[in-house]
């Protein structure tokens, strides 16, 4: 496996040959607790079956090649076939590079392909003198949790009202590299 700058996508059907969602049986239930001019939150996993799935199309594929442009995104390569990529946002008004979108083809997980595509990107926000590498994802999305917290990446935040659907809370996570 090959790690490598990735290119703008060519063929829109990629990402919809791609995986747009998951499924689990245990989810993070969030509480937030406001104490004045403060909050607090906590996480708690729960045995919950939750499956998501969306539709990717023309206008995303169009944004995410505008991001790909930008020359801080990585592709995994199995003999020159694409098996996964992390699509990264560099944020110079906060000196932070964002993962918008991270994709491993279900036959490649599990064998650190995911592990290395971070592993790229934290060399690349280092060389950007970057202070965080920073991602949003979901409360239902517990395997996603799982993997960026093995990954060295912290809980910073929730936004209660981010979605519409009242059962999903987006998770802020980051990765300090001024350790």
């Amino acid at each position: 496996m090959e790690i490598r700058k990735l290119q703008k996508f060519t063929d829109n059907s990629i990402l919809n040959r791609s995986l747009n969602g998951y499924e689990t049986d245990t989810i993070y239930v969030v509480s937030a607790i406001e104490m004045g001019n403060a909050f607090e939150f906590s996480l708690r996993e729960k045995k919950q079956p939750y499956i998501k799935a969306w539709a990717t199309g023309p206008d995303d594929v169009d944004l995410l090649n505008t991001i790909i442009e930008q020359g801080h995104s990585f592709g995994a390569f199995h003999k020159e076939e694409l098996i996964g990529w992390v699509i990264c946002n560099f944020r110079t008004w906060n000196n932070s590079l964002i993962i918008e979108h991270i994709v491993v083809s279900e036959a490649y997980r599990r064998q650190n392909t995911g592990r290395l595509l971070i592993k790229a990107v934290n060399r690349k926000a280092r060389e950007l003198n970057c202070r965080i590498v920073e991602l949003e994802t979901q409360n239902t999305n517990y395997s996603a949790i799982q993997f960026y917290l093995k990954c060295g990446f912290m809980f910073t935040g929730i936004h209660t009202k981010r979605y519409a659907d009242s059962v999903e809370t987006a998770v802020f996570m980051s990765f300090d590299l001024m350790i």
